[in-house]
């Protein structure tokens, strides 16, 4: 059962954490992975800035720091591709795929019309989500999401030169 603030259960957290790094290269102590992915799962639900986090997933900085780090090193990559291959393995995932390709013309007025309140989710997420009501599909469902506004976040800034402070 998931608690209110939607992070992942103990059984979760069970199946996820021996695919996680062991190894901390950087001096001083290294926060749990569990409260800073907590830290980004509820930065990807909400939408708050990394500096608006609640102080229950430790110091922004450091949730920021470990996102930065684990997208630059490819770790949301390579633990995306571990949490799918083993619900694949379990049967978890259908890879039937169905195209429509429907097309309607919008009104040239429909441009400005009101947004929804929340992005769908990807079209990876939303099947594996579809395809299983157990809790695991749900934790990758938002590790996919996760990993994807990591792509959209690291885009402009390899495009940007860099900064000084």
């Amino acid at each position: 059962m998931r608690d209110r603030s939607g992070d992942p259960t103990e059984a979760e957290w069970r199946r996820l954490e021996p695919l996680l790094p062991t190894g901390n290269n950087h001096c001083g102590r290294c926060r749990d992975h569990r409260q800073v992915i907590n830290g980004f799962l509820h930065r990807v639900r909400t939408g708050v800035q990394w500096r608006d986090l609640p102080e229950r997933y430790g110091p922004w900085k450091t949730v920021y720091e470990r996102h930065r780090r684990w997208s630059a090193d490819g770790t949301w990559k390579r633990l995306l591709q571990q949490v799918q291959a083993q619900v694949d393995a379990a049967g978890g995932v259908d890879w039937d795929v169905s195209v429509d390709s429907t097309s309607i013309r919008a009104h040239q007025h429909a441009d400005g019309a009101r947004k929804a309140p929340q992005p769908a989710p990807s079209k990876g997420a939303a099947a594996m989500a579809h395809q299983s009501g157990r809790a695991w599909a749900g934790l990758c469902a938002r590790l996919a999401e996760v990993v994807q506004e990591v792509r959209r976040s690291a885009a402009p800034e390899e495009a940007s030169p860099p900064r000084s402070t």
